[in-house]
């Protein structure tokens, strides 16, 4: 038997652990949290290498609204403290990771979240049958019994490419960052993301020559949307490039890495825009910044969960749950399988909301708690208000565009339900015979080639509402499934400053949505 027994035991003090921790708590659960560190926010007291976010500390917006406000701040976490808010602990914009550390402490601590620190877990088990109880062991030999799991590690691992030699080079985590050490240097930093533009700028006044590898174009954030692709804060090396000033990119696959004798390298890249010619490029240091990859070491063959996007997280169903292993969830970072590479689940402003979500899950499916909801009445008028209101406020839709979603379900006798934050492709069929609307946030198709900045690119005019689904920009999105049929779907234009309200432009056209739709399904 296991030393303690708890119905949802969570792996990980991190923001994705100590948020799920406030919501167990706040329910009355019976949870507890192991951590392997003497204190929370591991990763943060290691990364970023050089101590800056990227994540957005906006304290001043203008606005008196805590939700608004969430759109700027992608730091807090959610809970009903104000003074527990992350721009208390920063002025900066992009804060000091140090702050994080610290908000992260006085977070558990004022919550009083049952947290056992220095328990690193090393292994997750299920003896009994696939719907049986997990028991979970930490290094110093203590087990907990849990019911549920819930894993938020992280990633914890580097994401090392396969390239012959590759052991011979720094990693990310390790390599020194004091540009000292690499004074009329030659450095090959390899990977093309913000850890490898990060060590890169770092360098600029010291290196003799930095040149960044990558077999992928950049991808600048401000086109994508995506925050974890590059940010202008860590793209100074761009501008020494374009501007011939030593420094490069190489836009290729490093073949090869070649340790000599007196410890530089050589190091073979094959040009993808020469077709792969080949060129052997000595260099006196080797950097690798090529992401990190969850460790699913900890699992025993029984309930290992398995791997998505070449193996480096968990595959997931729209409930956060593993795909094989029932009960066996995840929250935070390890998450991005849901929206990899496009969303935010990756970052703490987006899977603060999917922790929420999971935790709404959770309640739903063992306690019998049903998803908060509101009542309104069914006619097109109170229903266009309903969204209008929110869409002008959420944060949550705001930051986990296309994902989480607003759900109105049609319940008859004139009446109709609002759920708020369901994850999008949780809905399944359409409930009942009147079908129900979604409600997202949403950039336009195949928004990330165009170029923002172009005014040459046509656009539709913020005041034409017959052209709103042609938008490139962030704008809501409501969808009408019914039972066997396609969702019909309506786009309320774009706005400069995000304010849906024009009673022309955005609320009689939705208004009128609302009214074709109802008039469509048989009474």
């Amino acid at each position: 038997m296991a030393d303690n027994a708890v119905d949802y035991l969570v792996i990980g003090a991190g923001p994705a652990g100590l948020q799920l921790g406030y919501f167990l708590h706040r329910a009355g659960r019976t949870y507890q949290i192991l951590e392997a560190g003497p204190a929370p926010s591991q990763f943060f007291r290691t990364f970023p290498r050089h101590r800056t976010l990227i994540s957005i500390n906006k304290k001043h917006t203008g606005w008196d609204d805590p939700e608004l406000n969430l759109r700027m701040d992608w730091n807090s976490l959610l809970s009903d403290d104000p003074e527990l808010l992350f721009t208390r602990y920063s002025d900066r914009y992009f804060p000091h990771a140090d702050d994080m550390v610290r908000y992260l402490a006085d977070f558990a601590k004022a919550n009083e979240l049952r947290v056992t620190y220095d328990s690193r877990v090393v292994r997750v088990d299920r003896p009994g049958d696939r719907r049986g109880a997990f028991v979970v062991t930490d290094e110093h030999g203590r087990r907990w019994e849990a019911h549920r799991v819930i894993v938020a590690t992280g990633v914890t691992r580097p994401n090392v490419p396969p390239i012959p030699g590759v052991e011979t080079a720094d990693l990310y985590a390790t390599a020194s960052t004091d540009p000292a050490d690499y004074v009329n240097r030659r450095v090959l930093v390899i990977g093309k993301g913000n850890s490898a533009f990060e060590t890169a700028d770092n360098l600029i006044e010291t290196a003799a020559v930095i040149h960044v590898a990558g077999p992928h174009s950049v991808r600048m954030a401000w086109r994508t949307h995506y925050v974890g692709h590059l940010r202008a804060v860590n793209n100074g090396l761009l501008d020494t490039y374009q501007l011939k000033s030593q420094n490069a990119l190489l836009d290729g696959d490093v073949r090869r890495i070649v340790r000599q004798p007196d410890g530089t390298y050589l190091v073979t890249v094959a040009f993808a825009r020469a077709d792969e010619v080949t060129k052997d490029i000595p260099y006196d240091r080797v950097i690798l910044c090529t992401g990190f990859r969850f460790d699913a070491s900890i699992f025993a063959d029984g309930c290992r969960p398995e791997l998505a996007i070449d193996d480096r997280f968990p595959a997931l169903t729209p409930a956060y749950e593993s795909v094989n292993v029932p009960d066996l969830y995840f929250a935070g970072t390890i998450t991005q399988s849901r929206d990899f590479k496009r969303g935010t689940s990756g970052f703490i402003h987006g899977f603060r909301y999917g922790v929420r979500a999971l935790h709404r899950i959770l309640e739903s499916r063992y306690h019998g708690v049903p998803w908060p909801a509101r009542m309104l009445a069914a006619q097109p008028g109170p229903l266009a208000t309903a969204v209008i209101e929110r869409v002008n406020r959420t944060s949550a839709l705001w930051q986990q565009f296309g994902l989480l979603a607003d759900v109105i379900v049609i319940d008859g006798d004139g009446l109709a339900r609002y759920l708020e934050e369901v994850p999008y492709d949780l809905q399944g069929q359409p409930i009942g015979e009147r079908g129900h609307f979604a409600i997202t946030l949403e950039y336009g198709p195949d928004h990330d080639k165009v170029d923002p900045f172009d005014i040459t690119v046509a656009r539709p005019a913020q005041s034409d509402s017959a052209r709103a689904h042609e938008g490139h920009y962030l704008h809501p999105v409501v969808r009408h499934h019914l039972p066997g049929e396609p969702p019909v779907a309506h786009h309320i234009t774009e706005n400069l400053e995000n304010e849906w309200n024009s009673e022309e432009v955005h609320v009689e056209p939705l208004r009128a949505f609302f009214a074709r739709r109802a008039a469509s399904v048989p009474v």
